[in-house]
């Protein structure tokens, strides 16, 4: 059979629930309706009717609060958003400077900004090939890091594109069920090209000499290179060391032991991904990992730090890896060299779209981003229990509408039908992951970066993805984004 008659795969994506806690209520709205209502008991109780009456201003402030929805959330939700903001910008908490030490500084920690602040790059004493991993001593995990490469997926013929995706999907399937790895994020970039990389293999293989050609080379060699914007995909894998206790404890205990159990496990997954298409070019080492990170808050150092580096790929010293300053805005965070603005993909698309859905979004011309997927595993038990909790709330909810004489909601009946599907699927072995999307917009001045923006906006509504801007939570969405760690709170 021909390729050409191989259909393409398509993808939809479940509905996105909405539902909060109770009657449509989040825990915020449950919390300030319940202390609203105590309150009018109380007051009716004390002081009368006349006493409730004259809190009207109160009530209609608690309504509006609950009631008016402002970028997908209501008031009182965007409350301790918003007053975690406030508090860091009343501490000076929004400016971030590296200061010079004079005291020994330990080995390893990359001196990152907010809640990165105690991450350390780690590499064991046996390892041949120098490969490093990202040590997180409060969420106690261990992150290992590879550069990754494949072949043009929009020219793939269809066969090949089915069997590429069908392959990620088991590979994710496989980690999932291995129960001791926590997170798994692939980031795709665009970086500026310092050219330099390019300027060495024409003075290393070219032929400037030749007459007239050799001239024309050299010179598209020194202005294509810096005109040029590279893409780089990282894939991070973050081994929980509480989950793999018991295997570190087999392979000899405490760091060592969990080297070996992530070599085990970063050994698999490089088969899984040829599988998926996809080729591990190498693991990162220390300096390799903080040039990665180094380059993500100022991408004007790729030049140097290329430079530098006797293999011609980016290297950093670990203690340089973090910002010489960081400036956080309600919208927008200030690093270095660069502005960066951070979205999250609030819906995925609903209808039935191509595999490659995301090259629009991927490929817009003229923006340096950063598009991060994060695939969070969950256990067997808990993706059940979470589906009977859905189920009960739907049908809750629809019999509540039904004894007010309400018609019935068409979201529900899509929600329910996303859920039994996600059941169905369950029941059958298949492995559940919570996937979240993020985007960073990344420009050298604040008019540029409103305009990458308003193009990544467009390119998403063609992609068929909503974005929403994560406002007064930069930082902390820039470090998810932005920096391959495998993070997955917000």
């Amino acid at each position: 059979m021909s390729d050409l008659s191989v259909a393409p795969l398509t993808v939809k994506f479940p509905h996105r629930s909405r539902r909060g806690i109770l009657l449509g209520l989040s825990l915020p709205q449950l919390v300030l309706v319940s202390c609203a209502l105590a309150l009018l008991l109380a007051t009716v109780v004390s002081t009368g009717l006349l006493g409730a009456i004259a809190l009207t201003p109160l009530w209609a402030a608690v309504a509006a609060l609950v009631a008016i929805r402002r970028h997908g959330r209501s008031l009182i939700d965007w409350a301790p958003i918003v007053a975690r903001y406030a508090h860091r910008r009343r501490t000076g908490q929004t400016l971030w400077l590296a200061r010079p030490v004079t005291r020994p500084r330990q080995d390893g920690i990359l001196h990152l900004p907010d809640t990165a602040a105690s991450l350390k790059v780690v590499t064991p004493g046996n390892s041949a090939n120098g490969a490093a991993a990202v040590h997180d001593p409060h969420q106690q995990t261990l992150t290992a890091v590879a550069r990754v490469s494949s072949r043009a997926f929009a020219l793939l013929d269809p066969a090949t594109q089915n069997h590429n995706v069908n392959g990620w999907g088991r590979a994710l399937a496989g980690i999932a069920r291995t129960g001791h790895v926590a997170t798994v994020q692939v980031l795709e970039r665009t970086v500026p090209d310092s050219g330099d990389t390019l300027a060495r293999h024409w003075a290393q293989h070219g032929q400037p000499d030749t007459p007239v050609a050799g001239q024309i080379y050299s010179e598209l060699v020194a202005s294509a290179g810096p005109a040029a914007a590279p893409h780089e995909t990282y894939l991070a894998i973050s081994l929980d060391l509480k989950a793999a206790k018991r295997l570190i404890s087999q392979a000899g205990g405490g760091l060592p032991g969990a080297f070996t159990v992530m070599e085990q496990t970063t050994a698999a997954i490089t088969q899984a991904a040829r599988n998926a298409g996809l080729m591990v070019t190498g693991w990162l080492s220390a300096r390799e990992i903080a040039a990665v990170i180094r380059t993500a808050y100022d991408p004007g150092a790729l030049a140097a730090l290329q430079q530098w580096s006797e293999t011609g790929r980016a290297e950093a010293d670990p203690a340089a890896a973090g910002p010489v300053v960081q400036f956080e805005e309600y919208d927008r965070l200030a690093t270095d060299t660069a502005r960066h603005a951070t979205y999250w993909v609030e819906n995925w698309p609903r209808t039935e779209m191509g595999a490659g859905f995301l090259h629009g979004l991927m490929f817009t011309a003229g923006v340096r981003r950063t598009l991060s997927l994060i695939y969070v595993p969950q256990a067997l038990e808990s993706a059940l229990r979470d589906v009977q909790r859905k189920k009960a709330a739907i049908i809750a909810d629809a019999s509540e509408r039904a004894r007010r004489g309400q018609v019935d909601s068409e979201e529900d009946s899509v929600e329910y039908a996303d859920v039994k599907q996600r059941e169905r699927q369950l029941i059958a072995g298949h492995a559940d992951v919570a996937l979240t999307g993020l985007v960073t917009v990344t420009a050298d001045t604040d008019a540029l970066l409103d305009a990458a923006c308003a193009q990544i906006e467009t390119a998403a509504v063609t992609a068929g993805v909503d974005l929403r801007r994560l406002n007064y939570q930069q930082p902390d969405a820039f470090t998810l984004t932005a920096l391959p760690l495998a993070r997955s709170a917000l």
